[in-house]
């Protein structure tokens, strides 16, 4: 499975990243999580199977599900409160109910 977060520079969610990877090995799933800037997201969705975007980047979400759809990749934002918790277990479930749900 192969997850790709967005976020203003790709930094902010690099803990983020860390975290999910650490519960995807806890857990036994073999995932691939990566984080980049807004302006890579374009050209990353074609490598992903779900595209969470950071809170403070909601906006783009309506940007980018029409290429979602396209690509058949769901595309949510991460919800404020798992985010704010730097919840890595909280995100890794939400993509994996977002890839077995489409």
């Amino acid at each position: 499975m192969k997850i790709l977060l967005a976020c203003s520079s790709g930094m902010s969610t690099s803990l983020l990243v860390n975290k999910m990877k650490e519960a995807a090995q806890a857990e036994g799933i073999e995932a691939e999580i990566w984080a980049v800037s807004q302006s890579e997201v374009d050209e990353e969705i074609k490598k992903a199977d779900v595209l969470l975007f950071g809170p403070q980047m909601r906006f783009l979400k309506k940007k980018f599900e029409p290429k979602g759809e396209e690509l058949n990749i769901p595309v949510d934002v991460v919800p404020p409160m798992l985010y704010g918790r730097c919840d890595g277990k909280g995100v890794l479930k939400l993509a994996i109910d977002l890839i077995n749900n489409k």
